[in-house]
């Protein structure tokens, strides 16, 4: 069975999808690092609320947990 082939999430080039490609889904540390780069800077994000940091107020049902 042939190995699958992923783009990208960078650039969009094809890359195998195997342990010999270090990267993967990337197909270079470059394409990594521009996607971490973006995740520091904000500019991705997995929606839903935000984590309330330790001072922050409690919402109105107490302490979560």
């Amino acid at each position: 069975m042939p190995a699958p082939r992923v783009r990208c999430p960078t650039c969009q080039r094809e890359v195998l999808f195997t342990p010999e490609s270090p990267f993967r889904p990337f197909c270079s540390e470059r394409c990594r690092m521009v996607d971490l780069g973006a995740w520091f800077a904000e500019e991705r994000a997995i929606p839903g609320d935000s984590a309330k940091g330790p001072d922050e107020p409690e919402g109105p049902d107490g302490p979560a947990g």
